[in-house]
Parts: structure tokens; C-alpha cells; sequence
């Protein structure tokens, strides 16, 4: 059993991403983008992390799919696959790279989905986040991988998981 860290859009609040890693103790971190911050951070040194449209770093890549606890792993930010209006051109990209899972942020909104073999997740804003959830002040999701299941869980800026926001996924 893994624990994966899924942040995004911190908008140049770096503090928020010390505490969470410190407080949630991932196995593994990735970055949906707009972190606003230089490449060359240390607290990016063992993280997965793209570049959103508010990074202006060029040294970030656009996207990332590395196969990580046997799993094959879409991220990106999510602008260049127009994710503010739906799912589709994402969905074609994960098709593309054969992803388990596919992680995106831009849009400031939670959702984790399972649509055409691959599951969806966006940890929403962790600094301005948008949308139904919007009170919980900023949200991140941990996932937690085994042999048969995703579960993923979204907890709220101080690091306490929200109840009704917990989906589980077949592998």
C-alpha cells in the first residue's frame, strides 16, 4: 500500500506545500502546475510536477507520465486539453498514454471520475480553490494505491480528510 500526495494551484503559497508533505508523509508527490515557483525548488527535488499556465519556469515540463507503484500516470495541468469545458481532449490524451490514472488541476475544482478506463483526478486549488467546495478553503487528495483499488481521499488545507469526499476505485 501506497500513499500518493495529488496538489495544485498553490499559487506561489509554498508554506501550504511544506506543511502537507510534512503532516500527510506521502510516498510519492505530483504537482498538477501553477505552483509559481522555480523549477529548481527543493521541495519539488522527488516530486512529480508540471507547469500550469501561471508558471512561467520553462525548465517545468508540460506533462509528465511516469509508471509509478505499477501504475501508469497522466499529469498535467490540464489548460492545453481544455478541461474547463469537459473531459474529451483529456480523456484522448490519456488513451494516447495508456494511463491508469490522470491527474489535472487549472479549473480550481475537485472531481475524481472514472470515465473510459482511466480514473480522473483533480485536487482542486489548495490556495484558491473554486466551485461546490470552495468553503473547505483549499483542497488536496491523497491516494492511496493497493493490489485491487485507488482510493482516493481529499483533505482540506490543515491536512484533515473531508468524509464525504473519500471514492474508491477498481484497478
Amino acid at each position: 500500500m501506497k500513499r500518493w500526495l495529488v496538489v495544485s494551484d498553490n499559487h506561489g503559497d509554498r508554506d501550504i506545500l511544506v506543511t502537507l508533505k510534512q503532516v500527510l508523509q506521502p510516498d510519492t508527490i505530483f504537482h498538477c502546475g501553477d505552483s509559481e515557483m522555480d523549477a529548481t525548488d527543493p521541495w519539488f527535488k522527488d516530486a512529480y510536477v508540471v507547469q500550469g499556465n501561471m508558471d512561467y519556469d520553462s525548465q517545468l515540463p508540460l506533462v509528465e507520465t511516469p509508471t509509478v507503484d505499477g501504475c501508469k500516470v497522466l499529469l498535467t495541468h490540464g489548460h492545453y486539453d481544455a478541461v474547463h469545458w469537459d473531459l474529451t481532449k483529456l480523456k484522448h490524451h490519456a488513451d494516447q498514454e495508456q494511463a491508469d490514472l490522470v491527474f489535472f488541476g487549472h479549473t480550481h475544482e475537485l472531481a475524481a471520475e472514472q470515465v473510459g478506463g482511466h480514473v480522473f483526478v483533480n485536487p482542486g486549488s489548495i490556495s484558491q480553490p473554486r466551485g461546490e467546495f470552495r468553503q473547505l478553503g483549499g483542497t488536496c487528495a491523497v491516494i492511496t494505491v493497493m493490489p485491487a483499488q485507488w482510493v482516493v481521499q481529499y483533505y482540506t488545507r490543515d491536512a484533515q480528510p473531508v468524509a464525504d469526499l473519500k471514492f474508491t476505485f477498481d484497478r
